[in-house]
């Protein structure tokens, strides 16, 4: 089916609800965020101490971590600052040339990584096409960039396949 391209490998409200040890026994060494509506609201500038601690607890476990954003240099390099992880702007999801570069810098091979976002459209089929493992979040908030709400309804339509399919509702 088409629609499986778009589909993530693992649902999950919330990065916090990341099943870390279980991602480590997989095999998976490095994990791949996007920043807007995954791990903060696109209008934050800044991450809050939670996240922060939690990039350190990923990295203290191991973890490589990225950041993959389609976002602006400044946006990217100004919230990625405090986690200390890789910062990729200008990514061009869903193509995986950026991402693919970042797993190198990170010493890792795709089968090794895991992709974490929450658009089916940009990020799961970005993960899918660079061959990683790829974990959806809920939208952290509402509000979205422009061109991002325009996607959302469609998006919708993709995930309640994926729900019936999987049995979520």
């Amino acid at each position: 089916m088409i629609l499986e391209r778009f589909f993530p490998d693992l649902y999950i409200q919330s990065i916090y609800d990341l099943p870390l040890a279980e991602l480590k026994e997989m095999g998976i060494r490095g994990l791949v965020f996007d920043i807007d509506n995954t791990v903060a609201p696109f209008d934050v500038a800044d991450p809050d101490e939670k996240l922060i601690d939690f990039f350190a607890q990923m990295q203290d476990m191991g973890f490589r971590l990225c950041i993959l954003s389609n976002n602006n240099k400044e946006r990217v390099h100004r919230f990625n600052k405090p986690l200390k992880a890789l910062a990729i702007h200008k990514a061009g999801k869903p193509n995986p040339r950026k991402m693919k570069q970042a797993l190198k810098r990170l010493g890792l091979v795709p089968q090794e990584a895991a992709m974490v976002g929450d658009q089916v459209f940009t990020d799961m089929w970005c993960g899918h096409r660079g061959g990683l493992y790829c974990i959806m979040t809920a939208p952290i908030c509402d509000r979205d960039q422009l061109i991002t709400k325009v996607k959302r309804g469609a998006e919708r339509k993709v995930m309640q396949v994926y729900f019936k399919r999987n049995g979520m509702i």
